[in-house]
């Protein structure tokens, strides 16, 4: 099954993210998730599926692009001394759910990674 497959007859809006990130909530908050109609996927409590991490790499043109480097065990285990792969980064995320940068934003074909205010921004005009 396909998560992503949009519905013709409706628009596909789909959010990542992380119930106990304050940054996530307030993001949630400003873009009104609830009231425009978005399905929300606590990655902590309901993982994602290696489709899930695929299709948004697909949309986002990599799995580097979906990878936070922000993460805590990003340096507790060692891994910014090492050369990724694309291999190494789906991995990593479908592993551990705090490599995805986050919230992951999707409405139909357009995808909005990570809180950067101009993320935020897009993410609002494109509603």
């Amino acid at each position: 099954m396909r998560i992503f497959a949009a519905n013709p007859t409706s628009i596909m809006k789909k959010i990542y993210h992380l119930g106990t990130c304050s940054t996530c909530a307030r993001i949630l908050k400003e873009i009104d998730a609830e009231k425009n109609g978005f399905e929300l996927q606590d990655i902590k409590t309901e993982p994602m599926t290696a489709d899930q991490i695929d299709e948004m790499a697909k949309m986002s043109g990599s799995h580097e692009s979906l990878f936070s480097r922000r993460a805590m065990k990003y340096k507790s285990m060692g891994l910014k001394d090492k050369k990724l792969t694309e291999k190494d980064y789906r991995q990593l995320i479908l592993d551990e759910y705090t490599f995805l940068k986050r919230p992951v934003i999707i409405i139909d074909d357009q995808i909005f990674v990570g809180n950067a205010a101009a993320t935020i921004e897009a993410v609002k005009k494109a509603l």
